[in-house]
């Protein structure tokens, strides 16, 4: 049975295309037709022209080609019929027919090549986030985590949006971030500062020495000499705004520091609570700019309480009227229930409220609540 579903979906599959196919031949048999049967001074072969150009819109070469040879026939037996293959009008009409036919062919072909490029470039794509982003864990302590990412999906310019969670000791820390830019230098940096996060979250007792760690890293990479060869991004333009989160186990609250990142909303009670922080950091690979010193701000997260992390691909996103998506609104509108759900909630609402359903730029949120111990 389970055999049987994969040739099902191949030939349900193949029927969209099959009747797409049937427009171009059923215009060969009518234009054909219609020739043969209409008067003299009546010529309806310039419109075969049309059948190779229909094909070309949604199939290969090959397919575009056939058509093409098929409408190359039909002419020629139009000319056969009504006076020679040799008259003056039909040898024209040939003439044009077999140029457009290998015109429209190579046009496919080309398309077809680019098409082929592009799932090429957004496989990698997936490929590399897979790798940077691993999936989080469903549970974490006293913490039930849900996680959700949206890709733009604007020709696999794949976004540095990133998040990640490691365990310390009696508690559990979190990052979320954005580096600014696209494609697979965003990445790199992503994959650098997480990478520096997943190492360091557990030596580092203090959360603010776990930052400073994390801007060093950040700012000896965009110090490299080989950055500079990056292109149109140098690395004094480079940076990553980052929210860094510490969560302990037993105390039902949690430190902040953000460095430069829209701040996370607490559910707390039906009530949506911004975590602005009084003295926000820089983000990070700007830090040079200002000699204040991290510092971490805590705030009530209780047992019941949910906390969302997000991007700002989510608070950027606007509707028809160009109007920023109410983030904070919706968040309070949900039902309450566990972070999977919560997170299927605004990610189809976040969705429905975009024309199309189309991002303008990569967005992801990570749900976490906290659970009574016992």
């Amino acid at each position: 049975m389970g055999a049987r579903g994969p040739h099902g979906s191949h030939r349900r599959s193949r029927e969209p295309y099959q009747a797409l196919l049937a427009v171009p031949l059923g215009l060969i048999v009518v234009v054909t037709v219609g020739d043969i049967l209409a008067p003299p001074e009546v010529h309806l072969g310039p419109f075969l022209a049309a059948a190779p150009a229909i094909t070309a819109s949604f199939a290969g070469p090959r397919t575009t080609g056939c058509v093409g040879a098929v409408a190359v026939l039909a002419q020629a037996v139009i000319a056969i019929v009504r006076t020679s293959l040799t008259d003056l009008n039909h040898s024209f009409q040939l003439t044009a027919l077999v140029l457009i036919s290998v015109f429209v062919t190579l046009f496919a072909h080309r398309r077809e090549r680019h098409e082929k490029e592009l799932m090429q470039l957004r496989s990698v794509a997936e490929a590399a986030q897979q790798v940077v982003l691993r999936p989080l864990p469903r549970r974490i302590g006293p913490l039930r985590i849900a996680s959700v990412y949206l890709a733009a999906e604007a020709e696999a310019q794949i976004g540095g949006d990133l998040f990640a969670a490691a365990r310390a000791g009696q508690g559990t820390r979190f990052i979320v971030g954005d580096v600014r830019g696209k494609g697979l230098e965003a990445i790199g940096d992503a994959a650098l500062l997480l990478g520096a996060f997943r190492s360091a979250a557990h030596r580092q007792a203090d959360l603010a020495a776990l930052v400073a760690y994390l801007e060093g890293t950040v700012s000896s990479d965009l110090d490299d000499p080989g950055a500079a060869l990056s292109g149109p991004g140098s690395p004094s333009e480079a940076f990553i705004t980052a929210a860094i989160l510490d969560i302990p186990d037993d105390t039902p609250v949690l430190r902040l520091i953000n460095c430069g990142h829209p701040p996370p909303l607490l559910l707390h009670r039906g009530q949506v609570i911004s975590l602005d922080v009084d003295d926000p950091a820089p983000p990070l690979g700007l830090t040079e700019f200002t000699a204040s010193p991290f510092a971490a701000k805590t705030f009530p997260f209780e047992p019941g309480d949910t906390l969302l992390l997000y991007t700002d691909g989510v608070i950027e996103a606007r509707d028809g009227s160009g109007t920023f998506y109410p983030l904070a609104q919706r968040l309070s509108a949900v039902p309450e229930g566990e972070p999977q759900g919560l997170l299927r909630h605004l990610q189809e609402d976040l969705l429905a409220y975009t024309p199309g359903g189309h991002l303008g730029d990569d967005a992801a949120m990570v749900a976490i609540e906290r659970q009574s111990r016992g």
